[in-house]
């Protein structure tokens, strides 16, 4: 068995462990890049993703590079998954080529099933129930905008969908209160909030975003046709209410931050003049993605 951490998802990780892999993010992404060019040299990394992607995959790619490191893509058409080979063979074989394999999956089964035939690190890259590598990018960019996150109050407004899950495992992990606002229909399943209270979190689950947003220091949303819900009738309709706008806004803190995973449907579930606002920070959450990534890597290699 070869020497490596899994990063499936926040929940299966403490808080120390997590606060160490932001620590080596902004370590990385603070020094000089001839200082870490040699980190990960003689690796090899796989990326497979049976989903489109464009922050994900780069940033994993060009971290890889630039921590002197190579990454090899695989597509289901690319591989023999796509012609029925099991995601447990699939494991077997690529632990013996490569030293870590980060997946975006559709269901998250398929990940759990190659995290344990894998001999290597495994990263989930998304998957329908969560995006763990996107919370270590947004909790790193809210901390270099306005300090620790801890204590915080950070509000959701739309789809209770895999973001906002892990946003419900980062708010346990990193000590933030957390308020959702969902449509009924369209929430987080109940027993992950109380897993949250059970884990001492503060989590909040409503379906008004007035009484979420109110007095946070964040705000966060994300595009209402998520993975597997793409012919889902009526989604709009029911997320209307939860557009981020310049009104919700402005029930927010004056210095309140705005954040959005990205790809955005501008005007649908955020207005342009709120994500092109001057406490947006969509574009620099966007950039520590491949940051956030360095140190995930790093963590689960050394």
């Amino acid at each position: 068995m070869k020497i490596g951490h899994h990063f499936l998802d926040l929940d299966a990780l403490d808080s120390k462990s997590l606060r160490a892999i932001l620590t080596r993010a902004s370590v990385i992404k603070e020094g000089a890049r001839a200082q870490n060019a040699n980190l990960l040299e003689g690796c090899v990394l796989a990326l497979i993703f049976e989903r489109p992607s464009t922050r994900t995959r780069i940033s994993f790619h060009v971290a890889m590079l630039q921590l002197g490191g190579q990454a090899v893509m695989l597509s289901l058409e690319e591989s023999q998954l796509g012609r029925g080979e099991s995601m447990a063979d699939t494991a077997r074989v690529l632990s013996r080529y490569v030293d870590a394999i980060v997946i975006r999956a559709t269901k998250h089964r398929t990940l759990l099933e190659l995290a344990k035939y894998s001999e290597v690190p495994v990263i989930n890259g998304l998957t329908d129930f969560s995006h763990p590598c996107q919370l270590m990018a947004d909790v790193m960019t809210f901390e270099e905008h306005r300090g620790p996150i801890s204590g915080r109050v950070i509000a959701w407004s739309g789809d209770g969908n895999n973001v906002a899950r892990s946003w419900i495992h980062a708010a346990v992990r990193f000590g933030f209160e957390l308020r959702l606002a969902c449509p009924v229909s369209l929430s987080p399943d109940t027993q992950l909030v109380a897993w949250a209270e059970t884990e001492g979190g503060s989590v909040t689950l409503t379906h008004d975003p007035q009484s979420a947003v109110e007095g946070a220091d964040c705000v966060v949303t994300d595009t209402w046709i998520s993975m597997g819900s793409e012919g889902t009738e009526n989604r709009r309709g029911l997320l209307a209410p939860f557009k981020v706008d310049e009104a919700l806004m402005s029930l927010a803190k004056p210095d309140a931050l705005f954040m959005h995973c990205l790809p955005a449907h501008r005007d649908e579930e955020v207005v342009s003049s709120v994500i092109d606002g001057d406490n947006s920070v969509v574009w620099d959450g966007a950039g520590n993605r491949l940051h956030a990534q360095k140190g995930i890597l790093s963590w689960c290699l050394t």
